[in-house]
């Protein structure tokens, strides 16, 4: 079952389609911490286009952390699951309590991960975003609504893989949509990886530090 050996395995073959149509391109790569960092490094690496990050925060159900009510991203920008908040009877000041949690997190995780170092500029230029795979998209659509405060040219979501429906909820919201494998049948990201441990902030931060060197803005 699995399709990609690890991140940076998944994140060469996501750059080899990438490549071509963006070869060239004024390009920016943002990843989505943490584990969307090694595949994005490996898009960059193959584009010649610097890496950044792109912080959000998925807003959990209470007593199910893991189901997601929405998600919140750099800049404040938020996605609700509205389906589920009605399913399950929360109101708009009960969401607002938790999500107000998750902005504090995701001012302090870029605070962690940064450091002094200051964001890539994306204004007019394409921006690849990236992320290890999607299931529910939530945590993508609140990614695309921060990005879109920052006015880029164009906005590409590349990920290895994710389910169909998910895919297709996002080719509303980004300009396009490459997506390696769109299984029918799925549960988790990591069931298509071999090696699908953690990624940890210093792996990150390791990541941007690199980038810095390279001089690529």
């Amino acid at each position: 079952m699995p399709t990609f050996i690890d991140r940076t395995d998944a994140g060469r073959q996501l750059a080899a389609a990438l490549s071509e149509e963006l070869e060239g391109v004024d390009c920016v790569v943002l990843g989505l911490p943490r584990g969307g960092v090694p595949v994005a490094a490996e898009v960059a690496h193959a584009l010649g286009a610097p890496l950044d990050v792109l912080v959000v925060r998925k807003v959990g159900v209470p007593g199910q952390p893991e189901l997601a009510m929405g998600a919140v991203a750099s800049g404040d920008a938020t996605v609700r699951n509205v389906d589920l908040l009605g399913a399950l009877g929360i109101d708009d000041a009960a969401f607002e309590r938790y999500a107000d949690a998750q902005r504090a997190e995701v001012r302090s995780r870029e605070q962690r991960l940064r450091g002094d170092r200051p964001e890539v500029p994306v204004a007019d230029r394409t921006v690849v975003v990236v992320d290890d795979g999607i299931a529910t998209g939530s945590t993508m659509q609140a990614a695309l609504a921060s990005l879109r405060q920052r006015d880029p040219a164009r906005v590409v979501v590349a990920v290895p893989v994710a389910p169909p429906s998910a895919c297709a909820d996002l080719e509303a919201l980004a300009d396009e949509v490459v997506c390696l494998s769109t299984p029918a049948m799925f549960r988790a990201v990591g069931q298509w990886y071999d090696d699908f441990r953690q990624v940890g902030d210093e792996e990150v931060r390791s990541l941007l530090a690199q980038e810095r060197e390279t001089g690529r803005r």
